[in-house]
């Protein structure tokens, strides 16, 4: 199972889990999960399509959702072929590599939502405070190199996790708590120090959490904005305009939230339930993410009825 040397340990597999309990209906469960899967997908490419053919939303808002579907796609990608092995072929295995570069990915891209959640906050702050120099601020230039840090800021957030779980010791214990990979959840196998790796994964998971509060600096500035707009007509029109965001935003963070508080405070939980949650977690954002801006952006949804009702005729 695992090959141990005392400085340095090489680990040939991990094993993950599907539904604890549930294994002899696998096959069914994962008809509604792969159906998510799938409509997540469409859906985030049905967005990054629909702003890259029409130049009427080549605006920094859109620059900004299309960075949201992008880090959504990733998400979806980086936890789809461990599910799939899982429900479909019931094969629990995942190679010690392959499971480094799967957290890797995972933890990433959701580095990435977050900051992009933070950062289309005060692109709405900013078209609310001050709308006739929003389009000079917020230049196609600035918005690709607000991107660009943003990306790297990511990336280098959670390079170190797979380079910090490789070194550690990780005797007898192979058995991961989800369907897929996550630093936490493999840093509790090892039975060497990781007292690095727990400050560190705190460190990320506070990073998070700091996205999350400036995002409600940023919405506490937008009330006070929009409380100093005269007309009741033109205020309910300014936090129309950041609906499809604050949705974006519960459906990111609270399956965080009441995951780390289950694995915080409820010890004796059923396995089951810490496997739903942690499957909601990748999968609900992307799959509502796109009905979310659809349903509540007109610019997105004409352009999509457009689109299919073009091609129907």
């Amino acid at each position: 199972m695992s090959i141990i040397n005392t400085s340095h340990v090489e680990i040939i597999t991990f094993f993950l889990v599907g539904m604890p309990g549930r294994e002899d209906t696998h096959i069914w469960i994962s008809i509604p999960m792969c159906s998510m899967y799938f409509i997540a997908v469409v859906g985030n490419c049905t967005i990054l399509f629909i702003i890259k053919t029409e130049s009427s939303l080549h605006e920094p808002m859109y620059y900004f959702l299309s960075m949201l579907a992008m880090s959504d796609l990733g998400l979806s990608l980086s936890s789809l072929p461990t599910m799939i092995r899982i429900f479909w072929f019931n094969a629990p295995e995942i190679s010690a590599n392959a499971c480094f570069a799967q957290e890797f990915f995972i933890h990433g891209f959701s580095a990435l939502e977050s900051s992009v959640l933070l950062i289309m906050s005060f692109d709405r702050f900013l078209a609310i405070h001050n709308p006739l120099r929003y389009s000079s601020i917020l230049t196609t230039v600035r918005v690709a190199q607000i991107g660009m840090v943003f990306s790297f800021k990511s990336i280098l957030l959670v390079l170190p996790f797979p380079f910090t779980l490789r070194s550690l010791s990780y005797c007898n214990k192979s058995q991961l708590s989800h369907s897929y990979c996550l630093h936490q959840d493999v840093m509790k196998l090892a039975c060497s120090d990781n007292r690095i790796d727990v400050i560190y994964g705190f460190f990320g998971a506070l990073c998070l959490m700091v996205d999350f509060m400036l995002i409600a600096v940023s919405y506490i500035l937008i009330l006070k904005t929009v409380l100093g707009i005269a007309s009741q007509k033109e205020q309910l029109k300014a936090l129309n305009t950041c609906v499809s965001h604050i949705c974006a935003v519960i459906i990111f963070y609270l399956p965080i939230i009441n995951l780390a508080i289950v694995h915080r405070f409820a010890q004796h939980v059923s396995p089951l339930i810490n496997v739903l949650m942690a499957n909601v977690l990748l999968l609900v954002p992307p799959l509502m993410n796109p009905i979310v801006y659809c349903v509540k952006t007109r610019q997105i949804r004409m352009r999509v009825i457009a689109k299919l009702f073009h091609k129907q005729t």
